[in-house]
């Protein structure tokens, strides 16, 4: 669902930025101080997973689309919401300025499209209220279906808002060769289908945090001890970081995601061309796309996840391995800096 610069007009490309910086000085503003060290760890592992579970596209069979998690409903149910919102601002913007993955203007709107439904709604609107809920009894067994109500609906729901804004803002920016009715009969249903494998893959891990050290899961009541140390289960989640970003990468679909799908189709695979625009023309052209195209080019040292010029599939490894480490380390740097203006700001 990344947005490039061409679907966005400079002013509503403005505007997602100022919503989206909104949100973030708030998420700053509001993470809890008592809380830093002991998220320093989970907070660097899993927007590390998240990295590389962005990389890769699973295939929605029989559409020739495919998807990939955006992650802020995984994100938000480990570290609240607004300590998941500022890990993947660091995703989105490290996948944006080092692997060209989404435009640069159109940053302000992925971040909101991807992960303000995600960490805000989802978890205010269905984490919290499910987990502190008594659906299914009470008991462990109760507990893990709660994890997956929350973990589909939340996923389903806020990719589906995420589809919806991307129709909205397009429209929004004037681009007349997509029709308004015919971009949300194609965005919403390939979307669905993306969210509730996503929904799948992020009940998966937070079940096995569950079992691992259910302390970790926010909202979680009487979740018993867990079978690992906090030690184990961060070091199973890099090690799954890792290979995903390294190996299972490898395996990703080839198709378009479905934004993209919904864009082009995949006609050379024998579907359809849906809205049937020009990929190498189309949208909107503007002095100020063009201006981040071109620091995008000059700051994208694996653009697209290989090695400039080449085909080689250690290009992507390497950029799983080092973006990764790079969205790891940044997220630590973030919640250290909202510490220290805290610490000044009391003092």
């Amino acid at each position: 669902m990344h947005m490039a610069d061409a679907l966005l007009a400079p002013a509503v490309a403005a505007t997602m930025y100022v919503a989206s910086g909104s949100a973030a000085g708030v998420s700053v503003y509001k993470l809890k101080k008592d809380e830093e060290a002991q998220k320093l760890p989970t907070m660097a592992v899993t927007a590390a997973l998240v990295f590389a579970g962005q990389m890769i596209n699973y295939t929605i069979p029989g559409t020739g689309s495919s998807g990939h998690m955006c992650g802020g409903m995984l994100l938000s149910a480990l570290l609240g919401p607004y300590a998941g919102f500022l890990s993947m601002i660091v995703i989105l913007a490290i996948q944006c300025l080092f692997f060209a993955d989404g435009g640069l203007m159109a940053l302000g709107a992925n971040v909101w499209n991807m992960a303000f439904y995600g960490c805000f709604v989802g978890y205010f609107l269905l984490w919290r209220p499910i987990m502190k809920s008594c659906l299914f009894g009470t008991g462990k067994a109760a507990q893990r279906g709660r994890i997956v109500l929350a973990s589909i609906l939340g996923c389903v729901l806020t990719l589906q808002l995420g589809a919806f804004s991307v129709v909205l803002e397009t429209s929004l920016s004037g681009i007349t060769e997509l029709p308004f009715g015919a971009f949300v009969a194609l965005m919403q249903p390939i979307h669905l289908a993306i969210g509730l494998v996503e929904g799948l893959i992020t009940s998966a891990v937070l079940l096995f945090v569950y079992e691992s050290r259910p302390e970790l899961l926010q909202e979680l009541e009487g979740g018993g001890e867990g079978k690992r140390s906090l030690k184990a289960t961060v070091a199973v989640l890099a090690v799954v970081a890792l290979l995903v970003g390294s190996g299972l990468s490898l395996l990703a679909s080839a198709n378009p995601d479905g934004l993209e799908w919904a864009l082009f189709g995949n006609a050379d695979a024998g579907y359809s061309e849906n809205m049937g625009l020009d990929e190498e023309s189309f949208g909107v052209q503007s002095k100020a796309a063009d201006t981040a195209a071109g620091i995008q080019e000059k700051t994208s040292f694996l653009p697209d996840y290989a090695f400039a010029d080449s085909d080689s599939p250690a290009g992507t490894s390497v950029s799983g391995i080092v973006g990764s480490a790079m969205v790891a380390g940044v997220a630590v740097l973030i919640c250290f800096a909202g510490g220290f203006f805290r610490k000044r700001r009391h003092g």
